[in-house]
């Protein structure tokens, strides 16, 4: 099929390394795009500042390590939480002040939010990223025969495919998701129950805030922390959401790991289309299924 085509088959090693690639990107996509999906599946709120809060989670890990010396371990938990409180505190500040207006104040408002947290890091610490170390424990590579595996890439891979179904399963199989769906529905009727909404909503926000801070823990040590990490994928993540679905949260799983695939496939067999295979197939998504894959039409 590819001779017909003309076009020559990669080396197995190339090919394999690529889908590792993928791999790891599409990692990144679904924890970016599960937090995205938390937001606004629950809250209606399109949250631009997502990719300022990964950048946030990644540069927290850095102070921790050489601020304090407290290692990446410890900073798994850490930068969650404080980035994650540092969501809280925007939702009671600002998002909630909006509430009940059109989406486009609650983009506006995240996006300019996003331009000052990253506008604020430049300045700082320049555009130049800076170092984190792979902990001693992840350091060093598998030999598959095939390929080498790094150890810390399949740490990534594993544990954020571990996130997301916990992510999934909290909030489709447990009382607490239920609750949460229930108050998107009908909030007044769950506030009825004695459930208190508005503090369910700043937490959901937080927790979702949470998700990226943690995949910008784990990404700090592949890529340089800078301010500028959050820009370079929130597009991309964005992309991945719609095609997913807007909210829905096993599209956000599937629709990141597999965009991530597919994405290193292009990089092998057509580099070109690279950068631009994933809005390619969210246009065609949406000519499709203007929901996206795994959403629910309004």
């Amino acid at each position: 099929m590819l001779d017909w085509l003309h076009i020559p088959m990669p080396p197995a090693p190339l090919l394999f390394a690529q889908l590792l690639v993928g791999l790891i990107n599409g990692a990144f996509y679904a924890m970016l795009s599960l937090g995205l999906a938390v937001i606004f599946g629950l809250l209606n709120i399109i949250n631009f500042t997502h990719g300022a809060q990964y950048m946030l989670g990644a540069f927290c890990a850095w102070f921790l390590l050489n601020g304090l010396g407290i290692g990446y371990w410890p900073a798994l938990i850490i930068a969650p939480v404080v980035v994650g409180f540092s969501g809280i505190v925007i939702e009671r500040v600002f998002l909630r002040q909006i509430a009940g207006l059109d989406h486009l104040y609650g983009l506006l408002l995240t996006f300019g939010l996003a331009l000052i947290i990253e506008g604020g890091f430049r300045q700082a610490y320049g555009s130049s990223g800076q170092p984190y170390t792979i902990p001693a424990e992840l350091q060093g590579a598998q030999n598959l025969g095939f390929m080498f595996l790094p150890n810390y890439r399949a740490w990534v891979i594993v544990a954020s495919l571990g996130v997301c179904l916990a992510t999934w399963f909290v909030i489709e199989r447990t009382r607490l998701g239920a609750y949460l769906r229930a108050a998107t529905e009908n909030p007044v009727l769950v506030q009825a129950f004695g459930i208190d909404v508005p503090r369910m909503v700043t937490l959901t926000y937080g927790a979702g805030v949470g998700l990226a801070a943690l995949a910008g823990v784990m990404a700090a040590p592949i890529y340089q922390v800078s301010p500028l990490m959050g820009t370079n994928i929130i597009i991309v993540v964005f992309a991945v959401v719609v095609i997913g679905g807007m909210g829905s949260i096993l599209g956000a799983i599937v629709s990141g790991f597999g965009l991530g695939l597919i994405e290193g496939l292009t990089k092998v067999f057509y580099p070109e289309a690279s950068n631009t295979v994933i809005f390619v197939i969210m246009a065609i998504v949406l000519l499709v299924k203007p929901a996206g894959l795994f959403g629910r039409a309004a």
